[in-house]
């Protein structure tokens, strides 16, 4: 028999005792193939740590991601949508996610995600080259990051200082593969949030092994 499926200390997010979930804000549709569970008149879809960072974050102890209902996100490097959709069910009807992404094949996957869920908005466009989509986005009380680039932690700092209200959030997956494959991941990480505390008030840090090897995820808040 499962346990029962109860509230866990991140905003509209739900737990067993193994899993994560959030409530399905288009029923009856699984777009990944996830597991949805009905519990008490409530369906659910399985968030799993395996295919998303922001998942592996909270599996990692994560009690405060910022993420709240009716937030405006700008999620940079939004891809096909995987996590970007488990952020829709969070924010809900009232909130809005700006999904960037340069990549045209991903962008089409993701356009047909947002047909359904009309919390995304799709934007082709450069995270590196924010005024791409200058004037296509408002304000956000989060921006959320995850991109395989060299400088992606400058592309982070640009964008928040750009697009991130005051007291707002901002969530950085880290890889370290992706900036130099010489150097320990830990010591990239640590280097990678002295310089964010610079800027910001890191609130956490996680390093996401073993669901993502050699990744790590540093949320700050904006001063």
């Amino acid at each position: 028999m499962s346990s029962e499926i109860k509230s866990h200390k991140i905003f509209e997010v739900y737990e067993d005792r193994k899993r994560l979930y959030t409530r399905n804000m288009i029923r009856g549709k699984a777009p990944f193939a996830e597991r949805l569970v009905k519990e008490k008149g409530i369906e659910y879809r399985e968030f799993d740590p395996r295919r998303s960072k922001l998942a592996a974050t909270i599996m990692k102890g994560c009690t405060n991601a910022g993420i709240r209902k009716g937030d405006v996100i700008l999620y940079l490097g939004v891809s096909h949508g995987y996590t970007s959709s488990f952020v829709s069910d969070i924010v809900g009807e009232e909130g809005l996610i700006f999904g960037i992404d340069p990549a045209p094949r991903v962008m089409r996957d993701l356009m047909f995600l947002a047909e359904d869920r009309k919390n995304i908005v799709p934007i082709l466009a450069n995270a590196n080259k924010p005024e791409e989509y200058l004037n296509r986005v408002c304000k956000a009380d989060i921006v959320y990051q995850d991109i395989a680039q060299k400088n992606q932690s400058e592309i982070f700092i640009k964008n928040c200082n750009l697009f991130l209200k005051s007291g707002g959030y901002g969530l950085l997956a880290v890889k370290a593969r992706s900036i130099d494959v010489k150097r320990k991941p830990k010591d990239l990480f640590v280097e990678i949030r002295n310089q964010l505390d610079k800027l910001f008030t890191v609130i956490d840090y996680k390093i996401l092994d073993p669901f993502e090897k050699d990744h790590c995820m540093i949320i700050v808040k904006k001063k």
